[in-house]
């Protein structure tokens, strides 16, 4: 009987001796996964992790989303375009509904105290709007983007053109629209050729003002802007 006594105690002490070692090496193995924080060990999941970059729309009401939610304007339609991608991107929402160009290049130096990796610029249509002269509006956009790129070298501009309607004047109407044309050229940065395209002069596809798009409007300028966008969102990064 004692034999059998002493076999059974060293069954039962491996048993518990085998049960405490299984766990302390799972232990172990999440100790080295969170370790970096203690030991500066490398952690084994999520080994590179990118950057949130930031987007930062700069405009009147048309980016303001005017008679709208937030939610429903187009820097917020391309927010959720981004997020259904997984790219690491934060749209800041810059417009202030009456901005003017001259408005704008006072304002932006104080948006420019954080960084900036994308820079739309969507001003103008007030200018044109108020008949201000076309070469007051060229010269105040080239200074807002000279800040830009002073403060972030390496950030991508995209220009929103604007058109206007021929009511304006033919000649006015020609030159107004040949600043955003000849700024992309001369900056060398991206260009949507017409913010408004599919928009503009469409009653169903404006609020009652005839000016600022609907929720649907706004839908189709998140698709202007997206055409252009894109491609430089999903550019791969230099190392």
């Amino acid at each position: 009987m004692k034999l059998n006594y002493k076999s059974i105690c060293t069954l039962i002490l491996s048993i518990v001796m085998l049960g405490c070692s299984q766990p302390d090496t799972t232990d172990r193995t999440d100790a080295r996964q969170g370790e970096n924080a203690d030991g500066g060990t490398t952690v084994a999941e999520n080994p590179k992790k990118e950057e949130t970059k930031t987007i930062l729309f700069f405009g009147n009401s048309l980016t303001a989303g005017y008679g709208l939610e937030p939610s429903q304007a187009f820097p917020a339609l391309i927010q959720e375009r981004i997020d259904s991608l997984g790219l690491p991107y934060k749209v800041v929402n810059a417009g202030v509904s009456g901005e003017t160009s001259a408005g704008g290049k006072s304002r932006i130096d104080w948006l420019l105290k954080k960084p900036v990796d994308v820079f739309v610029l969507e001003l103008g249509a007030n200018d044109g709007l108020r008949g201000i002269d076309t070469e007051s509006t060229y010269n105040n956009l080239k200074t807002i983007m000279e800040k830009v790129r002073e403060k972030n070298p390496n950030v991508e501009i995209i220009l929103a053109g604007m058109q206007l309607p021929p009511s304006m004047g033919q000649k006015y109407t020609r030159d107004f629209s040949e600043v955003f044309t000849r700024l992309s050229k001369e900056e060398n940065v991206h260009l949507i050729p017409f913010l408004l395209e599919g928009v503009g002069g469409i009653p169903e596809l404006n609020q009652a003002d005839g000016i600022h798009p609907t929720i649907e409007g706004q839908k189709i300028l998140a698709a202007n802007v997206w055409a252009v966008l894109e491609n430089v969102v999903s550019a791969p990064v230099n190392p």
